[in-house]
């Protein structure tokens, strides 16, 4: 099983884990995340986050989930990647972050890949095409 660090801005790692698992019926394990506040130390978050790394990892690696690319969060996870154990991706919401965890006994690399399209099929425009059909129908 894939083990899931969230990195990210004040409480957003801790409200999407309590959004995901209220969605999923449980909290799922070996997740966790680290929260950044604009006073921490970027090494004491890395740190931080190294330790949860290791605990989080069962043997099969961890995926880093970051929100903004470039912001702190991001350049702590970025920090965390080793090579077919541990990868980042930035940019995390709810869509992505239950596709994860639902993907998550797959190999690393196709993880990654579900975080991605989980991320990109989240994100709609609610203003055209089978949504607004459905609206103007009512």
């Amino acid at each position: 099983m894939i083990g899931i660090l969230i990195v990210a801005h004040g409480t957003l790692g801790e409200s999407l884990i309590a959004t995901a698992s209220h969605v999923l019926g449980q909290r799922p394990p070996h997740l966790a995340s680290v929260g950044v506040a604009i006073q921490d130390d970027p090494e004491q978050l890395l740190g931080r986050a190294q330790a949860l790394v290791r605990e989080l990892d069962q043997g099969a690696g961890v995926l880093v989930l970051a929100d903004i690319c470039g912001a702190t969060p991001c350049n702590v996870a970025r920090r965390l990647t080793a090579a077919g154990s541990v990868a980042c991706v930035a940019g995390v919401n709810l869509p992505m972050l239950v596709r994860v965890l639902t993907y998550r006994n797959e190999p690393l690399a196709t993880v990654i890949e579900k975080a991605l399209s989980g991320g990109r099929e989240g994100v709609m425009n609610m203003n055209g095409g089978v949504f607004s059909d459905v609206a103007a129908k009512r």
